[in-house]
């Protein structure tokens, strides 16, 4: 048996079986992109989630392998010219655990960073650093080895600045208050499908509505919840129709109606017309597949899908791909 998997016409096939992958990857990333590129290099394969800061006039991205970089546009950016990231954020104190979700705080001048123990599910935070400065101004641990499993992924602020970071294992959202303080837990059945393996990756992104309400995606079932934050933290189920969201990651509200949700295709535009109570999927964009769409982010009015994985060595390129509905 050992001598067959050794033979010629085995290893041929092993290899024209690997090269298909590999072919349609070396395509699809010589291909002239048909719509706007931000390409940038880095130190590492792989990024999470990246969200424009208008005012630093630069693009702010996590490390799976933990901590943040700035990616900066000169004013008179010159379409093509690849970027450099430069890393503002690397904790020793929190090796080992992955920076996900970020957001964007702007009237308080900090960005909010979720952080996970991606592989072990025993160790979930949210961090916040000054914009300015980048030093630390809370670090709040949300789970630790004594308690369930859980994954922290995603965060949104509201108004108050309160913090709203979702657990992707034990389906829950965690509350944090605008200096640190661990505030609440938000539960609800509804977060829960009834198919167990719908549970392998749960609540995922989430964004703050200025009516006073979070908007929130289950990544395996595809649902999205609307969380009434003026009525106890009423749940509900948005009806949407027009698509499936299924694998939904990153979410970003472009406008009180529309909904940019980040995944598989690449983007999906979700409108709503009644407060969110129900949604369609009005349009669909595919980028590059093989880099995985994660999250997605508003730059002068155009809206660019962050992915996960880079390309290249030593130089990894990585790429925000503008998305056109």
């Amino acid at each position: 048996m050992a001598l067959r998997f050794c033979s010629p016409r085995f290893l041929v096939f092993v290899f024209l079986v690997s090269a298909i992958p590999i072919a349609y990857i070396i395509s699809e990333e010589r291909a002239e992109p048909t719509n706007h590129v931000f390409r940038y290099h880095s130190t590492g394969f792989f990024r999470e989630c990246a969200k424009w800061d208008d005012q630093g006039r630069r693009f702010l991205a996590s490390f799976l392998e933990g901590g943040v970089g700035e990616i900066h546009v000169p004013e008179y950016y010159t379409p093509g010219v690849v970027l450099q990231e430069k890393t503002v954020v690397k904790d020793f104190d929190l090796a080992g655990n992955s920076s996900l979700g970020i957001a964007v705080d702007r009237p308080r001048n900090r960005l909010l960073v979720v952080i996970a123990d991606v592989l072990r599910n025993r160790y979930s935070a949210l961090a916040a650093y000054d914009l300015s400065t980048w030093n630390r101004l809370f670090l709040t641990q949300l789970s630790g080895p004594s308690d369930e499993k859980s994954f922290a992924d995603d965060v949104a602020v509201d108004a108050d600045g309160n913090a709203y970071v979702t657990d992707a294992k034990a389906s829950k959202i965690w509350k944090v208050g605008a200096n640190g303080e661990f505030l609440s837990v938000i539960r609800n059945p509804l977060f829960t499908p009834k198919e167990w393996y719908k549970s392998l990756v749960a609540l995922n992104g989430i964004v703050y509505h200025p009516d006073g309400y979070l908007i929130v995606i289950h990544t395996f079932s595809g649902n999205l919840f609307k969380i009434d934050l003026n009525k106890g933290d009423e749940v509900k189920l948005i009806e949407v129709d027009g698509g499936s969201l299924v694998f939904g990651d990153g979410l970003e509200l472009i406008s009180p109606t529309k909904l940019v949700v980040a995944g598989n295709p690449s983007g999906r535009l979700v409108e709503s017309s009644d407060g969110w109570e129900t949604a369609s999927v009005v349009a669909k964009f595919k980028g590059p597949v093989h880099r995985l769409a994660t999250a997605a982010t508003v730059k002068d009015g155009k809206v660019y899908l962050s992915h996960l994985v880079g390309m290249g060595y030593p130089k990894k390129t990585h790429a925000l791909v503008e998305a056109v509905f």
